[in-house]
């Protein structure tokens, strides 16, 4: 169960009941063509259509402060999520989140390497039709740290108009059918700062609405498991 609460002090509680994550979900999709091509040199395979979902377990979108990996080759990425508790587009919050990624195993699939890890989300939220008349000018960040706990060093940093809209996604929810209390869709996410290592070991991400300077952060550490044994 995840619970957010709201500017009024009041708090909602969801049951994730079904989770995607969008890809390749800049809205300027002639960039996001270019960057499937700089990542085809890295090895990892292009999707099928633009912009993509890739379904996720439920139970990786958590509230968590940390994320346990089992190698250095993994990150984050700042992105928003909605989150619907009702039957109707007036149903639905806005959060931050960061979707944590596995980058060994996104060559092998982008799908896969979004099962690998949780998708973090913040503990606070805004009703989305408080903020729909200026969705675009909500800023969002993302910082890293290294070797410590304190995520510092800026390695993101866009708005919400750098993102296909809640909008588009609701759509694909109704048209879907999964315009339901339980879903939740996690945006995609903004470029990141080049010479940045982005194999940190905390993250943390802020969503800033700038008409009333409210901001809502995520934000862990990230731990590596044992080493196996066999």
């Amino acid at each position: 169960m995840l619970t957010f609460t709201l500017p009024d002090g009041s708090s909602v509680a969801v049951e994730p009941q079904v989770v995607c994550n969008a890809g390749y979900a800049g809205r300027d999709q002639a960039a996001v063509a270019s960057h499937i091509a700089e990542l085809a040199e890295l090895g990892v395979p292009a999707p099928a259509v633009t912009p993509s979902l890739y379904p996720i377990s439920p139970y990786l979108a958590q509230q968590t402060d940390e994320v346990v990996v089992q190698h250095g080759r993994t990150s984050g990425e700042a992105e928003w999520a909605l989150i619907v508790t009702g039957d109707t587009r007036d149903d639905v919050l806005l959060t931050v989140a960061c979707d944590h990624t596995d980058r060994e195993l996104e060559v092998h699939g982008v799908a896969w390497s979004k099962n690998a890890s949780p998708d973090v989300l913040g503990t606070a939220a805004w009703r989305l039709s408080d903020v729909a008349d200026h969705i675009d000018d909500i800023t969002l960040s993302a910082w890293v740290g290294h070797g410590s706990d304190t995520a510092d060093t800026l390695i993101q940093s866009g708005t919400l108009g750098d993102l296909l809209s809640p909008d588009y996604w609701l759509d694909v929810l109704a048209e879907r059918k999964l315009l339901r209390e339980g879903t939740i869709v996690i945006s995609g996410t903004i470029p990141m700062v080049e010479g940045i290592d982005q194999f940190a070991d905390s993250w943390r991400v802020a969503m800033t609405d700038e008409a009333t300077g409210a901001t809502i952060e995520c934000g862990y550490r990230v731990a590596r498991m044992p080493e196996p044994i066999g």
